[in-house]
Order: C-alpha cells, then sequence, then structure tokens
C-alpha cells in the first residue's frame, strides 16, 4: 500500500482515487513529465503473482498499442504497478444529463470498433470502467483492458476460469466461448441501459440466477416500468443484447446510433 507523499517508482504518491480486486490506484505527480498528475495502478502484495503480473503487462501493452483520444492513455509500466492517463470527473454515471450520457456512450461506442477493428475485444465495458473528465468537452474514456482478449492471440488457448462482470456479461462470455466484437456489445448496451434507468437489463439476488438470466431470460420491456422509454427502445435492446451474437448490431456505434434515435424520439414525446 502506498501513502501519501510516498515516493514509488519516481513517482510521489498524493492520495487514493480507488481499489479493485487485486490493485489500487493512486492518484501521483511526475514533476518530469506534462501532464504532471497521473494514476498509479499498483498490485497489492498478495496479488503479485505470475498471473497477475503478466495479466498487468498485457494490460499495458493493449492499451498502448490501442491508440485513440476515448481510450485510457497508458504512460509507463513496472514489474507490478503501471502509470496513465488522470481522469478527474467519475465515471459515466456522475454525467447529470441524457444528452452527456448519450454524447459519452457514442464515444466510447467508436472506442471499442476501433480496438475491434485491431482484433481486440475489452470484454470488461461497465459503468465504472467508462471515465469522464469533470470539463466534459474532453469527453469520456474507456480503461481497464486487464481481462481484454488480443483475437489473434487468444483463439488457441482460451481462459481456464471466466473472468466477468456479471451484470454485464454476455451468453457466450459466461458459456466460455472466445469473446468477439459482439460481446463488448451486449455489455455496451447493458451499460447504456444502466446510465439510462439506473439498472441494467437482469438484476437477480445471487450470482447464479443472474448468470441464468443472460443465458435464458428474454430482454426485458423497459418501456412498460420506464414510461418515458418506447417500445422501440425495447426493440433495439433486445436486438443488442440477443443471446447469439451473430443477431446483435454490426458495430457498437450503429448500436449507439439506434439508442440515440430512440431515446431521442421518447424524450421528445414525453
Amino acid at each position: 500500500m502506498a501513502h501519501p507523499g510516498q515516493s514509488f517508482a519516481g513517482y510521489v504518491v498524493e492520495n487514493e482515487l480507488g481499489r479493485g480486486g487485486e490493485a489500487a490506484v493512486y492518484l501521483a505527480r511526475d514533476p518530469g513529465r506534462t501532464p504532471e498528475l497521473v494514476a498509479l495502478k499498483v498490485l497489492d502484495e498478495e496479488h503479485r503473482t505470475p498471473a497477475s503480473i503478466s495479466r498487468l503487462a498485457r494490460e499495458y501493452r493493449i492499451a498502448d498499442r490501442l491508440r485513440h483520444p476515448h481510450i485510457v492513455t497508458v504512460y509507463d509500466h513496472g514489474p507490478h504497478w503501471l502509470t496513465m492517463q488522470y481522469v478527474d470527473g467519475g465515471n459515466a454515471t456522475k454525467l447529470g444529463s441524457l444528452e452527456l450520457r448519450l454524447e459519452a456512450l457514442g464515444q466510447i461506442a467508436a472506442a471499442l470498433d476501433h480496438a475491434h477493428h485491431d482484433g481486440v475485444v475489452h470484454s470488461d465495458v461497465k459503468p465504472a470502467n467508462i471515465l469522464v473528465h469533470q470539463d466534459f468537452s474532453q469527453g469520456a474514456v474507456l480503461i481497464d483492458f486487464g481481462v481484454a482478449h488480443i483475437l489473434a492471440e487468444d483463439v488457441w488457448h482460451r481462459p481456464a476460469e471466466v473472468i466477468a462482470s456479471l451484470p454485464y456479461a454476455a451468453p457466450e462470455l459466461l458459456q466460455g466461448r472466445l469473446p468477439q466484437a459482439a460481446t463488448d456489445e451486449y455489455a455496451l448496451a447493458c451499460t447504456a441501459l444502466e446510465l439510462f434507468t439506473g439498472t441494467p437489463p437482469f438484476v437477480c439476488d445471487n450470482p447464479l440466477a443472474l448468470v441464468d438470466a443472460h443465458l435464458h431470460q428474454p430482454p426485458p420491456e423497459v418501456s412498460k416500468t420506464t414510461p418515458w422509454l418506447s417500445r422501440s427502445f425495447d426493440m433495439v435492446l433486445a436486438r443488442a443484447i440477443a443471446k447469439d451474437p451473430d443477431r446483435r448490431y454490426a458495430s457498437c456505434t450503429e448500436l449507439v446510433h439506434h439508442l440515440a434515435e430512440t431515446v431521442g424520439r421518447s424524450a421528445q414525446n414525453t
């Protein structure tokens, strides 16, 4: 654990920004670079295993190759740490208007399509991994490629265990099949619904029930519980989270375009 004022790998730690399952992220200062403030991700000591260290190095390598204005910029890394762009506005749920949330979704869709064209599937799209600047003119940023898949590398060796954020996990991911671009589209649709209504498509009391819902339950008819959303929105959502990935939209940008159209019409009719 790093502490405020402590020097770490040449960086000066300011404070802790957040903590995940294996690592903590700190706001740190690098007087020798611009921008001076960076986010410093450090693996917890008990998680500095070969597998975790390899996953962190892979996260850096993937983000470094995917140069895009709405994909997090990484700066440097060591055996159990990396530094990246500091985004100061929290995650996308902090955005105060429907218009800004739609704009952020469009930016993240473009980032995902860019990654997909380069053969990378993020595999963990969710509101917590979409950060926004306080000055939203700089937009939204997709972070955390820790469980991303490089299709050309992973096609012959699939992971022994499924690592997924269950509220946003596509059926093929839960079945241990190789993720694809449509897997991120599914998660983006779940994320969009949460940004619009406060909850993802399926809400269950336990993980097993949630897995079963993704695998077997039909898409929710959101218009019945959220009056300002229309039946057209239900149809867009149903296609985006179809059980069969081949039935989803051709790209994340196309999905968000259709969402924006239906949400815009719904908002005009309220």
